[in-house]
């Protein structure tokens, strides 16, 4: 279906769902992915998530949505829904995220809340059959770092010998990933995707919005993702009190983390791995889904890499391609 066929089948829908033959709808936000999100006009205004079932079956979506909201996790109400169409009618939450709202000053009230709402995720018994971050996607995730970002974005070329290092790196970042105590993941739970919920009291806290994806994984996955952000950076010693502050929270509640000393570690490890990932689908969005904005982060996650590798000498193969062939490339693809 075109673009126009499209817009039209999901404004009647729209306007059925909501029972106003008036009803317009403006844009509100779009993702990543394939799914679009529209403000409707009237009072209350609702958003109307379009997700093109050829492209991004709703079901995941919902799923996830209605277990999170079972375990107590504030998530977006759903007034109405057309599953085959890939229309849902959802509460409106507003136009800001954490990451419009949240500051040096108030960063550490709004973690506090989201650390509590992170809490309850991992609290919940993942489905039987819902996937897990297994070796195979965690080595499908990585190897997005050396086709996309260093192939495609860059240019680059692996020798044989480097192409092996990187190899043994990867191994050693999947083993440590699989080490881990397995809880609920999120795997993107970040400023970008809570939402404060206006006249509503914070000790619900942040709405979680884009949890589709979740899967059964290492515990320190997503308090690494909420700190170390995709499009935010904080100073190491408030990231270091924010995951301190966290794990002590996460003992309390009986989750199954390591002492302070090991999880630190696991941040650090899983926290690679993620950045790696990441940088690999910021150049695919730029190259395969014509969506270049995302890759002006890249020099954000390769300051996250610099700051941990240091701390880890069996991961200097990384550290070397970085600095020998990475940050050169990515100067030289800026300035041209």
């Amino acid at each position: 279906m075109n673009d126009d066929l499209r817009g039209q089948a999901r404004l009647e829908w729209a306007r059925t769902a909501l029972a106003d033959p008036r009803a317009e709808l403006a844009r509100a936000s779009m993702d990543a992915g394939f799914r679009s999100y529209w403000r409707s006009s009237g009072r209350p205004s609702r958003i109307v998530m379009d997700s093109p079932p050829d492209k991004e079956d709703v079901r995941p979506w919902l799923r996830m949505r209605d277990l999170l909201e079972q375990g107590g996790v504030r998530v977006p109400r759903v007034l109405a829904r057309d599953v085959e169409a890939g229309f849902l009618l959802l509460e409106d939450l507003g136009t800001e995220t954490y990451l419009h709202v949240i500051g040096a000053d108030n960063a550490d009230a709004l973690f506090d809340d989201a650390i509590a709402q992170l809490l309850k995720l991992q609290a919940i018994a993942p489905p039987a059959d819902l996937p897990a971050y297994d070796e195979a996607l965690l080595a499908r995730e990585l190897r997005l770092f050396d086709e996309w970002f260093l192939g495609r974005e860059l240019g680059l070329t692996l020798d044989r010998g480097t192409m092996e290092s990187l190899d043994r790196v990867y191994r050693r970042l999947i083993d440590a990933a699989l080490a881990q105590p397995r809880v609920l993941v999120h795997r993107d739970f970040m400023p970008r995707n809570l939402m404060p919920v206006p006249g509503q009291s914070t000790s619900a806290g942040p709405a979680v919005l884009d949890f589709q994806d979740a899967v059964v994984g290492p515990i320190a996955y997503d308090a690494t993702s909420l700190f170390k952000d995709a499009f935010l950076s904080w100073p190491q010693d408030r990231v270091d009190a924010w995951l301190a502050d966290y794990h002590a929270r996460a003992m309390a509640a009986g989750l199954p983390v390591p002492d302070l000393a090991s999880f630190r570690r696991d941040a650090d490890w899983i926290g690679m791995q993620r950045h790696l990932k990441v940088l690999g689908i910021f150049a695919r969005l730029k190259h395969r889904d014509h969506k270049p904005k995302y890759i002006a982060d890249a020099p954000r996650f390769l300051a996250y890499l610099a700051g941990v590798l240091p701390r880890y000498p069996e991961l200097a193969a990384l550290a070397d391609l970085l600095d020998r062939r990475v940050r050169p490339a990515l100067e030289a693809a800026v300035g041209t």
